[in-house]
Parts: C-alpha cells; sequence; structure tokens
C-alpha cells in the first residue's frame, strides 16, 4: 500500500484527543519556581531609577533581577540559519532586560517566586521611575527629520533595497494605461492557542536544559547560548508538543531569558509562561506594510511596467527585519510578466511591539496589494479581471531574472479555470445584485509561494532511521512538529520509501538538540519537502542494507529484491520471501554477521519549487452596516502531489480562517499618546470563531514537482496569502468602492458607503 497521497490518522491524533500530549505547561520539575516578566509603562525612554526592596522582601520570592543584573552584550531573536558571512547575520539588538524603553510592554525586570500569585504580587511592589520621550507610532513619525533614534546610529530605518530588470521609462511609454494605487495592511498576532512558554534548569553537569514551545529548536538553542554567552554545546533543547506557532514561535522570545534565570537561582527549573496579554504585547506581530504601486498596460492587457515602493513597519526591535519586505519583493517579481519591473523598500523602526515572521512571511501584505492592483486594472481597462491575470502569466519553465527560481511546475492557469467553474464565475460576475440594501460581488486573487528559502538562505534538513529488532523503524528527524502535521507526513514518506506500514514507523513526540539531528525548523512551508527530502534518503539507505542482508538469507540477488508491507518480496513476481522482521533479527544477533542497519543523512537542498492557486469567493455587503457576509469560498492550489489530503484540507481551512480574519476583522490598536496596546486579549482583538466561519472549499490541481521527494511543492501557508484581496475585490464588485486598507470593518465600510451615496453600480 502507498501512503504518500493517502489521507492517513495524524500519529499524534490520539495523545491530543485523549489529553496524553504534554505541553510546557504541563511540566512539573522537582523544586520548580515560576516566573514573571515587569513590563515597561511607557513606549519610549528610559528607566531612570528602579526600587525591588519591597519585592525581594516578600515570603516566597526567589530572585528579582533587573536589567542591571544580565550580560551586557545583545543579542539576536530571529530564528533563521546562522550565516558564516557576518554581514547577511541578523541584528544583535535585544538584550535579556532593558533599560532602554522601546515600546510599551519592554521587559525590565523579572521575579523568580514559589509560585505565580507570589511573583505577580512582586511585580506590584516593584518601583520604577522613568525617563519618558514621545513615542513613535507609526513610519511616517519614525521617518520624519530630527527625529530621536530607537536605535543610535539608524535614523530608525533598519534596511533598505531595490532591484531593476528591465527599462521601466522606455516601458512607461508603451503603456496605452497607467494605473496607480496605495495599500496598507496592519498589524495582527498569530494568536496561537498556546501562550509562549519555557522551563528552564541546569542538569548535573552544568547544562541548560530548555523545554520550550518553538517551531526552531536547533537555532534556539544557539540563541540562548549566544545571549548568556555560554558554549552552544552546554544548551539543550527540548520540544515537547506545540500547541500552534504560525511563525510567532520562530523567534527565541522567552527562552533565554528563562535559561538565563534558572543560573541564577542555583539551578532550579524556573517555569517562564506568560500570560495572554503578555504574549499579545512581548512577542511578535506581523509587519504593516504600506505600499504604492503603479503599473503601465496596453489596450490588450499586457503589462508593460510595473513598480512597487513598500514601506514596513518593524516594531522596535529587529527579529527578522527586512528579510519580510525583501520576499514580498520577490513575491512581486514572481507573480506576473512585464516588460520592466522595479521594486523599492525599507524597514523603519517605531515604538511599537516588535514584528517577525508570522504564517505568509510578507506574502498576504504584497499579494493583497498586487491582487487589488490587478482588479483596479482591469477596472480601468473594462476586462475581466480573471482574463487579465491570464494573459500576463508567467509560463511554465520560467526562470526569476535574479535567485534563478525556475517554475518547473506551473498551473495557476488551470486554478483559474477550476476556480472559475466552482464558483459560477460568469454568470455571478454578470448578474450580481445590483438594487437593494444588500448587493452581492464575486472577486478572486492569485498567489504564488515558495518552498523554502534557498536561495535566499540556507536550506538543510537531516533524517536518522535505525531498524528495530522486530522489524519496524525509529524514525528521528530535526523537522519541528507545531501542529501542521509534519510528523505524519514525514511518516508517510518513510514508509513508502522502506516498504513497510506506517504503523510500524516510530517517531518521538519530543525532539531534543542532544538526540534529533540538525535542522532549521518549521517555517517557510518547507518540511515535507526539504526535510522529507533527508527522510527519502535516509530510507532508502535502511532498505537497501536490508536488502543486502536479505540477499544472503534468501540466496536473491539484492537487485533482484523489494519490500512490501513488511516483507522482502521478488521484485518481479511479488512473491514474499522472508518477513523484515526475521532480517531485522539476523542483523542484531547473528553470531558471525551482526551489525546494526542505520542512516543518518543530512542534506543541503539546493533548489525550490513554486506553489501557485487563488481564491474566488462571493460576498453579500449590508449597504446599511457595512457588514460583510462570505457565501462561498474556493480556495484552488497547485501544492504539487499531495501528500495526506485531509492534512491538506486541515490546512487550507485554517489559513482561509486566518485570511478571513486578516480581510475583516483582526488589528491591534494604539494608544496614540502612550503607545499601549489597547486590545491584548481574546476578548478585545477579534478574531474569526466557528460561529463566524463560513463555508470553505478546498481544491487540489495535482501535479509532480520534480525537485521534491514526493513531487510536492508549499502549502502550509498559502491559503491564508490570497483570501484578502479576494474579499477586497469582490466588495468592490458589489459595491463599486475600492477599500485599500485592512481590515474592512464595518465601520470602514459604511463610511465609504455613506460618502458614495446610494448609486454603486457594479464593475465589468
Amino acid at each position: 500500500m502507498a501512503f504518500v497521497g493517502t489521507s492517513v490518522s495524524r500519529v499524534d491524533a490520539r495523545a491530543k484527543a485523549t489529553g496524553r500530549a504534554r505541553y510546557v505547561d504541563d511540566i512539573a520539575l522537582p523544586g520548580m519556581l515560576h516566573a514573571r516578566l515587569l513590563r515597561s509603562r511607557i513606549a519610549s525612554g528610559w528607566v531612570k531609577w528602579i526600587d525591588t526592596a519591597r519585592a525581594e522582601a516578600i515570603p516566597g520570592v526567589r530572585a528579582v533581577v533587573t536589567y542591571r543584573d544580565v550580560p551586557s552584550h545583545t543579542f539576536p531573536t530571529a530564528g533563521h540559519p546562522f550565516s558564516l558571512d557576518p554581514s547577511r547575520r541578523d541584528i544583535a539588538d535585544r538584550h535579556l532586560l532593558t533599560q532602554r524603553i522601546r515600546f510599551y510592554g519592554d521587559e525590565i525586570a523579572a521575579v523568580v517566586a514559589v509560585d505565580e500569585a507570589t511573583a505577580e504580587r512582586a511585580l506590584d511592589e516593584i518601583t520604577v521611575e522613568y525617563e519618558e520621550r514621545p513615542p513613535l507610532l507609526d513610519m511616517t513619525a519614525a521617518r520624519e527629520s530630527g527625529t530621536p533614534e530607537i536605535h543610535e546610529g539608524t535614523g530608525n530605518l533598519l534596511q533598505r533595497s531595490d532591484y531593476s530588470f528591465g527599462d521601466v521609462d522606455a516601458a512607461l511609454k508603451a503603456a496605452d494605461v497607467t494605473v496607480k494605487g496605495r495599500y496598507v495592511t496592519q498589524v495582527v498576532h498569530p494568536c496561537a492557542l498556546e501562550n509562549h512558554g519555557a522551563v528552564a534548569a541546569l542538569d548535573p553537569q552544568g547544562c541548560v536544559v530548555v523545554y520550550t514551545s518553538t517551531q526552531i529548536p536547533h537555532i534556539c538553542r544557539r540563541i540562548i547560548g549566544q545571549a548568556l554567552g555560554i558554549p552552544w554545546g552546554k544548551v539543550r533543547v527540548i520540544r515537547p508538543s506545540v500547541g500552534g506557532g504560525f511563525g510567532g514561535k520562530q523567534d527565541a522570545v522567552v527562552e533565554p531569558l528563562a535559561a538565563f534565570l534558572t543560573t541564577i537561582v542555583g539551578g532550579r527549573p524556573v517555569k517562564l509562561v506568560l500570560p495572554r496579554e503578555d504574549t499579545f504585547v512581548g512577542t511578535r506581530v506581523r509587519h504593516a506594510m504600506e505600499l504604492a504601486l503603479k503599473s503601465g498596460v496596453r489596450a490588450d492587457g499586457t503589462l508593460t511596467f510595473r513598480v512597487l515602493d513598500a514601506h514596513s513597519m518593524n516594531g522596535a526591535y529587529a527579529s527578522h527585519g527586512h528579510a519580510i519586505v525583501s520576499k514580498s519583493g520577490t513575491l512581486f517579481r514572481q507573480m506576473y510578466a512585464s516588460d520592466a519591473i522595479r521594486f523599492e523598500s525599507a524597514t523603519v523602526y517605531t515604538n511599537t511591539p516588535t514584528a517577525g515572521a508570522m504564517r505568509g512571511y510578507g506574502a498576504p501584505q504584497v499579494i493583497f496589494a498586487t491582487e487589488s492592483h490587478m482588479d483596479d486594472i482591469a477596472l480601468a481597462l473594462g476586462m475581466d479581471p480573471v482574463r487579465l491575470r491570464e494573459i500576463n502569466l508567467h509560463p511554465e519553465g520560467a526562470v526569476d531574472p535574479s535567485d534563478k527560481v525556475m517554475e518547473h511546475t506551473a498551473a495557476l492557469a488551470e486554478c483559474l479555470r477550476k476556480g472559475r467553474e466552482l464558483i459560477g464565475w460568469e454568470a455571478k460576475r454578470s448578474a450580481g445584485r445590483t438594487t437593494g440594501l444588500k448587493r452581492r460581488g464575486v472577486g478572486m486573487a492569485c498567489f504564488c509561494y515558495p518552498t523554502g528559502i534557498y536561495p535566499a538562505g540556507l536550506e538543510v534538513g537531516a533524517a536518522r532511521i535505525v531498524l528495530n529488532q522486530d522489524g519496524s523503524v525509529q524514525l528521528q528527524v530535526g523537522a519541528a512538529e507545531i501542529g501542521q502535521g509534519s510528523d505524519t507526513a514525514l511518516s508517510q514518506i518513510a514508509a513508502d520509501a522502506l516498504g513497510i506500514p506506517i504503523d510500524m514507523v516510530h517517531i518521538p513526540w519530543e525532539q531534543d538538540t542532544d538526540r534529533s539531528p540538525y535542522d532549521p525548523g518549521a517555517y517557510a512551508s518547507r518540511q515535507t519537502s526539504v526535510s522529507g527530502t533527508a527522510v527519502k534518503q535516509a530510507a532508502e539507505a535502511v532498505k537497501a542494507a536490508v536488502l543486502d542482508r536479505a540477499q544472503t538469507m534468501t540466496g536473491s540477488a539484492a537487485s533482484t529484491l523489494d519490500i512490501a508491507d513488511g516483507w522482502v518480496v521478488e521484485r518481479r513476481a511479488g512473491a514474499r520471501l522472508v518477513p523484515v522482521v526475521d532480517v531485522a533479527l539476523d542483523s542484531y544477533y547473528n553470531p558471525d554477521t551482526a551489525s546494526r542497519i542505520a542512516a543518518d543523512v543530512s542534506c543541503n537542498v539546493k533548489t525550490n519549487a513554486l506553489a501557485f492557486g487563488c481564491t474566488f469567493v462571493e460576498v453579500e455587503v449590508d449597504t446599511e452596516t457595512g457588514r460583510v457576509a462570505i457565501l462561498e469560498l474556493y480556495n484552488v492550489h497547485d501544492s504539487g502531489r499531495i501528500v495526506n489530503p485531509v492534512a491538506a484540507e486541515g490546512q487550507v481551512q485554517g489559513g482561509v480562517q486566518m485570511g478571513l480574519g486578516y480581510a475583516l476583522w483582526e488589528q491591534l490598536l494604539f494608544d496614540r499618546k502612550t503607545g499601549r496596546t489597547l486590545n491584548p486579549n481574546l476578548a478585545d482583538y477579534k478574531i474569526m470563531t466557528a460561529i463566524d466561519y463560513p463555508a470553505v472549499s478546498a481544491f487540489f490541481l495535482q501535479t509532480d514537482e520534480s525537485t521534491a521527494p514526493c513531487g510536492n511543492k508549499a502549502l502550509g501557508e498559502p491559503p491564508i496569502v490570497s483570501v484578502a484581496p479576494a474579499v477586497r475585490n469582490a466588495i468592490l464588485h458589489a459595491t463599486g468602492i475600492k477599500i485599500d486598507t485592512l481590515p474592512i470593518t464595518p465601520e470602514r465600510l459604511f463610511f465609504a458607503l455613506r460618502d458614495r451615496g446610494s448609486t454603486l453600480p457594479l464593475t465589468p
């Protein structure tokens, strides 16, 4: 039986369904203490004076630590592979605790106590005096001449970059129509169900052991070592079950401080789990962006030039920094063909919570802008929006002029045709509802998305497979299971490559950097492809060793043998010769030839594959209230060969939910005077719940990607990417009104409807 391409149950399903899965907050070690953080009550300035005496005197308080007690050097927090080139390393701008305040909620002190209540009480007894500066809460204010610097020597500009291909000026002259647009996206939070947390302790040999909810165990190990100034080999990171990450746990946010605190209390275990409000304020958010677009187009719809100027709001610290908007620029280039293209970008520091990785990593922002802009172009030409996109798609086999990534398989045209068919595009586009209080419209948007980060960064995967005595295998990977189902997909790949049932593949639920092979972690929709390559290679090596041993047991040449359903069989006839368990027992106990069968593989992947797809949606707009109802939504994908269809469906449903929240609901709000986050909780920060969620359908046009281990391409992040612009374009079709700022709340749409008046013609 082939397992790749089959809907198998998740390997962690039973543990999670029965409550046996162990998360960070479930960990209780002997003698464990609890930590809480004191956060600043200003957004910009300094701590002039801090008094911890009353907090230290509270019974049960074991330590109070301030910025005066931590190492003086800075460290990075972003979950990128380490670079041997110093100029390409993540910016080291964080202290464990800080005197210089850069956002409302910056960490200035920590309390360690016998329980959480005592730690919370001690926080209230710490007295702080601040020297305050007016906060810089948006990119315009931060970049004004003479504005105070958030980080010295930067002018509040983290980084700038640009590229151009072709002659934009000549392409401008060749255009029959020029269209401009400015599109704005907001600050949102990943809202993983599990808050950030870590438990740290010293082992008997003085090694720092950290249990943490992280997407990047091996990178986290390195960052902890950097933060504490200790050898990286003296750090051990253990990842238990993770309750979601969505990019927010691709930073080492709590782990370095938890590790430091255990050294302060003599190695006793310290648990630092952030409350929900701290998670909203003190972890990572999605970058808000302002994107100005200008495009030239001929009367027949072909693009002559495309220009994008993108500004990204990074917040208080670098984290992933300019990499986010840089990726936006790459996707802008890879979406559509034109004679000339130019991209300019800047990433700006502000006195707001730090922006970092979040599902889509710059794609939701740039695709909202580019796909809204494509509908604006179609409107200017009086052309069907789908037809405009079809005219300008890159051909299959196109090579990116900068990073040389080739579109080996590109079924976007087929995705568009399928989306039109599923939603009944032509009929609904021409009909709609043009009168009455409720107006209906249909819209769509496309996306492309890479599988991993090559060639912008290193892509390595690793796997270790050991044949057990009973013929089953232990599969160890460095890839991080964070709820997305990677352990299941990798087990499917191993089972298929080995020729054994999937229940004979055992993968540890807990990951340990002292035992698991190195892998950067869960990000960039990379693991099934990159880590899957290592798993497949390791499985093939074990299979070859099994067949070599079976050759002596059966008298048949290894080249004539295969493994199927846990049996060594004749390759041509399929006749069963010997069960794999007998080969395993022979490998362990043969007096003359005993030798364990195992493979340890690390692969350096130097390919990338672009996934493609689109979202088609029908909406109904209530013109009295501005409320938008989603009537139908189809998320269509070319993600190569689907490894686990039911898991793929789950990725789509979750991604669309996040995309709809991004489009219509979610936004972190800040007090314009103080910089305080106004809605740092799940009561005031509005996410889409099961009650609000509409009927959503996923469709997969399966291609076979030659560069991937199973013909697969990215799927974890793509479902979110094209949802918001599709909704925006459907609202445009229903009302004739362009809403170019997210989220499209009832209030925002209500005032746009009021200003426009009651005559709301449908767009073409």
